[in-house]
């Protein structure tokens, strides 16, 4: 329990206990429960979503819905989204794209990328008729998803997060998180399993390209691609309902 408590109080606002510092003993036993954090975050913002088409358009309340969204989250992993495109896209060389990427300022790519995000996760949302599957499904695949990022690829720096969950981890993790990441399909049916093979691809992608600028991963590309992984997840939901009206449709 108090491993998720962890989990929980590190990727979300929701803070259920006082703890205020962690060991990197504490993180490495955490990360297991990443995709049940992912669940309650999605929990959460279907009930929203629902609560708020109530009495809104579509439009609105995908805005509202995606502004809590990262409420929830604290902003931590869209920093990180940002804090990785202003390096990844400076154009410069690998060494200084970490610099860059440690600067509290935020450059005119982290801006442009952080827009993009939050216009498209809006608007997809706006677009699907019944969105809170995937508002259930999204958070807890992607967050699984982060953790093939942190086992399965290098880290960038010589010490850090990423040092402190791979060295610290339970045995057989990934394992483990997959029986936790499949708990949403009890809730959103069978319809889970590609939503969750999707992020899995999308994060293996993101993190190959990272790992070929930056020599590795870093505490904010793991944000960066949680985000990413959102963001596509939404947009291929809307792009394969248009394609199946259109089957229908034609047939």
């Amino acid at each position: 329990m108090k491993s998720f408590l962890t989990a929980l109080q590190f990727l979300t606002r929701i803070h259920l206990t006082e703890q205020r510092v962690w060991t990197d003993e504490d993180f490495g036993r955490a990360v297991v429960y990443f995709p049940l954090v992912g669940l309650l975050i999605g929990v959460i913002l279907a009930c929203i979503n629902g609560a708020f088409g109530l009495f809104f358009s579509p439009l609105f309340t995908a805005v509202l819905t995606v502004a809590v969204w990262f409420f929830i989250t604290g902003g931590l992993h869209a920093d990180g989204y940002i804090d990785t495109a202003d390096g990844l896209f400076s154009g410069r060389g690998r060494e200084r794209m970490l610099e860059i990427m440690k600067d509290s300022r935020v450059g005119a790519n982290g801006v442009i990328a952080f827009f993009f995000l939050a216009a498209l996760k809006i608007v997809s949302l706006a677009e699907l008729l019944q969105p809170w599957p995937l508002l259930i499904a999204v958070p807890a695949a992607a967050r699984f998803a982060a953790l093939v990022s942190i086992f399965k690829f290098p880290y960038a720096h010589s010490e850090g997060l990423g040092r402190a969950y791979a060295a610290h981890g339970p045995s057989r993790v990934l394992v483990k998180g997959c029986v936790a990441a499949l708990v949403p399909s009890v809730l959103v049916g069978i319809f889970y399993v590609p939503v969750l093979v999707g992020a899995v691809m999308i994060t293996v992608l993101a993190d190959s390209y990272i790992t070929a600028r930056l020599g590795g991963v870093t505490g904010d590309t793991y944000g960066a691609v949680i985000e990413f992984t959102e963001m596509l997840l939404l947009v291929g939901a809307v792009f394969a309902a248009k394609l199946m009206t259109v089957y229908i449709n034609g047939g």
